[in-house]
């Protein structure tokens, strides 16, 4: 059975004294929620602060795909786990439009990071400019294919979809959309390897608020959330997962 999944993305943002504060003051505002995980994405260089504690489930933001070497300024799945990690996301859009990398890179990535037993949150989605065209399932369907090829068990892998025209944009893919892709994508990873697709967790990560919550997490193919600027404060990430209760 697929879990509920609630991820914070921090990208580039928080500091120290911040994220103090969000662990102290976040595990008691979701003591009560039993059936969803959270999972935080710290900047690398706090992810210390985490270890030393016990409550909230963490992960990288990246990783190199060697596992050592001269890669100035890189990290490796092995000292991930060396820190405490038991996820890593990849091929967030981010990495694949801003620093351009490649599905060969992003495919080596997700088997050195199982390779080291972490899991891959592994990221798709498709830009404004795809979907207009109508290329959507085309897009969605290269990514993954792409990526999970050559994975052995796709089970020990978690999906995000994230439309990239929704992110950062204000703009929000409504229900249907964004259920209309997970179908799809859960019927792809099907073909992929028969027989798995409903045991995988497939989250939607667009411009995720408490706002669109909700109605979201309703539809039967959303198991949960990859959440981007509203998942540094506490509440606003709490207030998320409460509503992520709703029963399908």
């Amino acid at each position: 059975m697929r879990k509920k999944i609630v991820a914070g993305n921090w990208k580039m943002f928080q500091n120290s004294f911040s994220i103090k504060d969000f662990i102290e003051d976040f595990p008691p505002l979701v003591a009560d929620i039993d059936d969803i995980e959270h999972i935080i994405f710290p900047p690398f260089v706090y992810l210390n602060l985490f270890q030393a504690q016990n409550k909230i489930p963490y992960g990288a933001q990246n990783m190199h795909f060697e596992e050592r070497g001269a890669f100035t300024g890189e990290i490796s799945a092995g000292m991930l786990r060396d820190l405490g990690c038991k996820f890593v996301l990849i091929g967030h859009s981010e990495r694949r439009h801003i620093f351009k990398e490649t599905p060969e890179m992003l495919e080596k990535k997700i088997l050195a990071a199982l390779q080291d037993e972490l899991t891959p949150i592994y990221c798709i989605g498709e830009k404004i400019e795809e979907r207009r065209s109508g290329k959507t399932f085309e897009v969605l369907s290269s990514q993954l294919r792409d990526g999970l090829s050559e994975v052995r068990d796709l089970t020990k892998v978690i999906i995000a979809y994230e439309p990239v025209w929704a992110i950062g944009t204000g703009e929000t893919a409504t229900p249907e959309i964004a259920e209309e892709a997970h179908v799809f994508i859960r019927s792809e990873l099907e073909t992929i390897m028969p027989g798995i697709s409903e045991d995988i967790s497939v989250l939607y990560g667009g411009s995720v608020k408490p706002e669109n919550t909700k109605e979201l997490i309703k539809m039967k193919n959303i198991d949960g959330f990859l959440v981007g600027g509203a998942s540094l404060k506490p509440e606003t990430l709490a207030q998320i997962s409460r509503f992520s209760v709703e029963e399908k």
